[in-house]
This record gives structure tokens, C-alpha cells and sequence, in this order.
């Protein structure tokens, strides 16, 4: 015959159970440790403003548009502010890629908090069923029965005791269960609303960019328009002679003030060639007709035509001492050299490095664009030794082939 086990024996051994698996499965805390170095809401905030602001600039920039676009006389104005706006658009496409970025990051921020969220869940799951398995194998116990079966008062209390520490036990069990999986739903909540707001981010950025080629468009436009107007030739060969001033007074004061940082800067013996596989010059140095007013007038380096976009190539290592726009030279650069040479890139779309940067031969500085006084993408580059410009050509004929065109006609340089 069966021996039947003592409930007093029965519930002693729950208790032991309960003890062990809490040792062996520690109930699950309810927060989750976050790393310090995560992405936090702020830093995207802070990104979203940056890119309002931007936004606001490109709106005064078309009011001011709006103001003087019935005014033919004034085209060279609207196609500098034009150039400002898109200089705006580009700075506000750049800020929302870092605010994309940083979603990425928060995003597998956010699943791999889910993930340990879910693993911790099938653990709580797992020490809840064990718990329910133990009861049912012990079949149907009475806590009163227990109660009940008390020899005395003492014994009584031991047992009310004990009984309520098993009903503890089971009730934390199963409330940690219940907070983990409402921390799962909340983690799962979080990262749907970081995916969408990234998905929001990047129709903002199609947004931009969809406006920057309209600006660019309107920038086309304009130079057949302000080719034509003898007031605004009269007026853009001013603008010349006097950004070309401005610009040798900039680098002379930028050399001066960096002097320190450029002589640590080791330059190589020879200049790298800035394009490297467009090697077809549209304009030579000197004596030639300026393509926006027609005049005849003295050029003040070469123009190598490239696609827009083109990656400029540092061609010496040095520090940039100038990072700017003009109306004359659009988005330039000038790196300076510790040989007592500079180098100038001018017309780009954009500049990809900043004053007091130091930069490494070969490394972009910048992409080929048609800002500024100019009719086509290319890249218009300088050689100064000393301050003085010199013509650029005779510091590559010796290393590779040139290539001039004029009037059609392709001639190879010699």
C-alpha cells in the first residue's frame, strides 16, 4: 500500500523547490541597464533642429529671391543667393544623413534591448511552468489543510508561516513575468516609432535633395540669361577684379595666422594632379575671353571640365587656410603648403574640408560643381609660389599628357 505524504511534508518541500530555483533562475529585475555611449532622443532633437534652422535660412534666401527675381537687372544677385540656398539645402541634406545615422544606431539600440528582454522572459516563463509542474505532480494541496493539520499553536504559526512564503514566492513569480512582458511591448512600441520617425527623416532628405536640383536648374538658367545683359558684364568683371583681390588678401592674412601649423605640415617634392582621368583643360592660363561676360580678360589658373560631383583631390599635403563661397569663385578652397606654395580649388558644388584642417596629397577637399562665375561643371586651380600665381600646366607636362581644347578643337600640350 501507497504511504501517503504529510501535507507539512509536502508544502516543506515546495519551499525548498521555490528557494533552489530562485537561486538557480534569479527573478528578473523590471529596469534594463542602458550603455552609456547610447544614442539618446536629445542628440536626434538637437540634429532635427539643426536641420530646421537650415530650413529657415533656404526661406529668407527665397524671400529675398522672390524680391528681385521680376528685376532682369539684377541676375547675378539672384544667382548668388541661389548658390547661398543651395548651399543651405546641401548643409540641411548632410544634417538629416547624421540624424538617419544616429537612428540606425537607436534602432539596434532597441532590438538588442528586445532581445534581452525576450530572453529573460522564457527564463521568468520557464520558472513559472517549473512551479506549476511541481504543484501538479504533488496533486491538489490546501493551504488550509495544512493550516488545519497543526499540532499546536507553535506549529501553527511555523506552518502559516512557511505557507506564506510559498504564496510570496509564487505571487513574485508570476508579477515579474507580468512586468517583463509589459517591458517587451513598450520595447517593441519604442522601436516602431524610431523606425518610422527614420523613415520621416529620409522622405525629408528626398525632399531637399528633389529641391536642390530645382535650384541647381534655376542656377543653369540664369548664366545664359546673365550672359546676354551688357549691364551685368559690366558689372560681373567688377565683381572679378575685386574677389580676386579679396581672395589674395584672404590667403595672405589665413598663411599669416596659420603660419605655425603649416610649417609642421611636411609638403612632397611635386603637385598631384587634382582630377585624376579628366585631363582636358577647357581654359589655359592667361589671356583668354571670360565665358560669362565675354570680355577678354586674364585667367587666373586652368579649368579642368568633370562631371558634377567629381571628387577634388588634395594635390599637395598642407592645412586649409580658406574654406569659403564668393560670388566670383562660388565654394572654393585653398590649401597652403610649407614649400611656400598654395593651391586653390574653386567652383565646387560643395567643400568637403575646413579652415585649419590639416589635409594629406590625394585626400577631397571638395566636389566639381559651377558655382560662382562660371558656365559649366569643372574645376578651376591654382598654383601660387610666394603669392604669386603661375601657370599650373608646367608642373604636370613633364609627368603626364594635357590636353587643350579651343574653338572644338582637342590639341595635345607640349
Amino acid at each position: 500500500m501507497k504511504t501517503r505524504t504529510s501535507w507539512k511534508t509536502i508544502a516543506k518541500r515546495l519551499l525548498v523547490v521555490a528557494l533552489v530555483l530562485s537561486l538557480a533562475i534569479p527573478l528578473v529585475p523590471q529596469t534594463m541597464v542602458v550603455s552609456a555611449s547610447a544614442v539618446t532622443q536629445a542628440e536626434i532633437d538637437e540634429l532635427k533642429d539643426n536641420a530646421s534652422d537650415l530650413r529657415e535660412q533656404q526661406k529668407e534666401l527665397q524671400n529675398q529671391l522672390a524680391a528681385i527675381k521680376e528685376d532682369k537687372n539684377k541676375a547675378l544677385e539672384q544667382k548668388t543667393l541661389l548658390e547661398q540656398q543651395i548651399n543651405a539645402t546641401q548643409a540641411e541634406i548632410n544634417t538629416i544623413q547624421t540624424q538617419i545615422s544616429k537612428y540606425d544606431e537607436l534602432i539596434a539600440q532597441k532590438q538588442e534591448e528586445l532581445a534581452v528582454a525576450e530572453e529573460k522572459e522564457q527564463a521568468q516563463y520557464e520558472l513559472f511552468c517549473e512551479r506549476v509542474r511541481y504543484m501538479e505532480e504533488q496533486g491538489e494541496i490546501s493551504y488550509w489543510s495544512i493550516l488545519f493539520s497543526s499540532k499546536d499553536f507553535a506549529d501553527l504559526l511555523d506552518n502559516a508561516m512557511m505557507v506564506d512564503e510559498i504564496m510570496q514566492y509564487d505571487n513574485q513569480v508570476m508579477d515579474e513575468l507580468i512586468a517583463i512582458r509589459e517591458q517587451i511591448a513598450q520595447d517593441k512600441a519604442d522601436l516602431e516609432t524610431a523606425r518610422q520617425e527614420q523613415q520621416d527623416a529620409k522622405d525629408e532628405q528626398e525632399a531637399a535633395k528633389a529641391s536642390l536640383k530645382s535650384q541647381q536648374e534655376e542656377v543653369d538658367a540664369l548664366i545664359s540669361e546673365i550672359s546676354s545683359q551688357q549691364a551685368e558684364v559690366e558689372k560681373a568683371e567688377a565683381q572679378l577684379r575685386a574677389a580676386a583681390a579679396a581672395v589674395d588678401k584672404e590667403i595672405a592674412a589665413a598663411e599669416k595666422e596659420l603660419a605655425s601649423q603649416i610649417s609642421n605640415v611636411v609638403s612632397e617634392s611635386g603637385f598631384m594632379w587634382p582630377l585624376p582621368g579628366y585631363n582636358t583643360l577647357s581654359s589655359l592660363y592667361g589671356g583668354r575671353t571670360h565665358p560669362v561676360t565675354g570680355r577678354p580678360n586674364n585667367h587666373t589658373g586652368i579649368d579642368i571640365p568633370a562631371p558634377a560631383g567629381t571628387s577634388i583631390l588634395a594635390a599637395k599635403s598642407g592645412v586649409v587656410t580658406t574654406s569659403t563661397y564668393n560670388s566670383s569663385y562660388g565654394n572654393y578652397v585653398v590649401v597652403s603648403h610649407s614649400d611656400g606654395t598654395s593651391t586653390l580649388y574653386a567652383h565646387m558644388s560643395r567643400r568637403g574640408v575646413s579652415k585649419g584642417q590639416t589635409v594629406s596629397q590625394g585626400q577631397v577637399v571638395g566636389y566639381v560643381g559651377t558655382t560662382g562665375s562660371s558656365t559649366g561643371n569643372h574645376l578651376h586651380f591654382e598654383i601660387r609660389v610666394n603669392g604669386s600665381r603661375v601657370d599650373p600646366v608646367n608642373y604636370f607636362l613633364g609627368s603626364m599628357t594635357l590636353y587643350a581644347t579651343s574653338g572644338g578643337v582637342k590639341k595635345k600640350l607640349t
